[in-house]
């Protein structure tokens, strides 16, 4: 691939006002008392947001396109033909989410175009900016489902019929929303994609770094766990003759934080979600449904962690008499990003004269449905406390201001 090299680059600037306005006019969109947001994917709110993206890319003269699975592209033609460089991520939320996770690197795309529309350039290759369906996985699973699909990973059909927790499907919800384009989902290889994103963790601010140079993505794991027990009187019954489904729920919820310390390395883990019924006060849980989310760099680690888990889930059935019955909702392999693009996102860094940080995603993002067909790399930027996913998330404006930049300067680059 050959690239301009970032001194040879004529000094184009992202405009941080105008950044900071449409992320605050998406903020307004599903917004929470605290300054967050909840848009879950193909609500009422996400397509309100989606909206607002499209007219955005038709003012800058993009050609949109929406795919089966609700994918939407604005793609600025380029001077050849052939694929695109691409970059984009979503706008979908978690129910009490910050203003700053996926959008930015949405928003920061669609600056990249105007600063170039601004400035009158043409690029070589053409450029495009996405907004992927469902990142988050919140409401449907699995999560990153618009870039697997997009990317060859999942098929069309899986994911259209995915339902949520009241029997609607993705599908029916597209279709509801308007959403569901005619555009191909086939394997769309761009020439490159690049992604900015805040970095939903604390090491950028802590360390005092200015971008993080991502070098890799964290496996993922995600487990459905059911058990069922029998209900009884929580006074009268004694323990001995207990099958309580509520203290095995417990049980598992120990064994995996213990289980994060006896594999070390990068492996953490995490029960999100438990459910206890009937849920009274004075009666024995007769099921209790929880999810277990497994993250490792290393995919062995990984492995001996969900092979570690399940074991402890046939142990726990037996010893409390209750019924355990699992499946997997999401599961990806650790991803490692192209060297070449993590080299040239540094380059170009350091020609603004900001620090890097060579580092990995605990967090899952749609650059690693990329990955196995183009080369592919993300930017962090710090962000405030390293809290995200929470109405707290803050990312400061200069940072925003910095990554935009790296971005739009690495785009440029790579779209010649």
């Amino acid at each position: 691939m050959t690239v301009v090299g970032p001194l040879k680059q004529a000094e184009l600037r992202v405009d941080p006002q105008r950044i900071q306005d449409r992320l605050q006019k998406l903020a307004a969109i599903g917004a929470l008392p605290g300054g967050g947001v909840c848009r879950l994917a193909l609500s009422d709110a996400d397509r309100q947001a989606r909206g607002l993206v499209v007219d955005w890319m038709c003012e800058l003269g993009l050609s949109v396109s929406i795919d089966a699975i609700g994918n939407i592209t604005g793609l600025r033609p380029g001077r050849c033909s052939g694929p695109p460089v691409m970059t984009g991520s979503h706008i979908d939320s978690v129910r009490s989410g910050g203003i700053y996770d996926g959008t930015l690197g949405v928003v920061a795309g669609l600056e990249a175009v105007e600063v170039l529309n601004h400035g009158g350039l043409d690029t070589e290759h053409s450029l495009a900016v996405s907004v992927f369906t469902n990142e988050e996985g919140v409401r449907f699973t699995p999560d990153m489902m618009g870039s697997m699909v997009h990317q060859g990973h999942l098929e069309l059909a899986t994911a259209l019929g995915a339902r949520d927790n009241a029997g609607m499907t993705v599908g029916a919800e597209l279709e509801r929303i308007g959403y569901r384009g005619v555009a191909d989902s086939a394997v769309v290889r761009p020439r490159a994609y690049v992604e900015l994103h805040i970095e939903q963790g604390p090491v950028l601010e802590h360390d005092t770094i200015d971008i993080g140079v991502v070098e890799a993505v964290q496996g993922i794991s995600w487990t459905k766990v059911i058990v069922d027990g029998v209900a009884n009187h929580a006074g009268t019954t004694p323990m001995a003759r207990r099958h309580d489904a509520g203290f095995a729920a417990g049980a598992i919820t120990a064994f995996v934080r213990g289980l994060t310390k006896r594999i070390g390395n990068d492996q953490v883990g995490t029960v999100g979600m438990i459910d206890l019924s009937p849920n009274v006060i004075n009666v024995i849980p007769e099921r209790a449904e929880l999810t277990v989310d497994l993250r490792n760099t290393d995919e062995e680690r990984l492995l001996a962690a969900e092979r570690e888990l399940h074991g402890f889930l046939r142990r726990i059935a037996e010893k409390e008499g209750v019924r355990i019955t699992h499946r997997q909702l999401a599961r990806f392999k650790p991803v490692e990003f192209d060297p070449g693009m993590t080299a040239l996102i540094e380059d170009h860094a350091r020609s603004l004269g900001l620090s890097t940080k060579r580092m990995s995603s605990g967090a899952g993002h749609d650059a690693q449905a990329f990955a196995p067909n183009c080369p592919t790399a993300m930017i962090f930027v710090p962000s405030v406390g390293g809290v995200s996913h929470s109405v707290q998330e803050r990312t400061r404006l200069e940072d925003i201001e910095n990554g935009a930049n790296v971005l739009l300067k690495t785009l440029r680059a790579l779209a010649g």
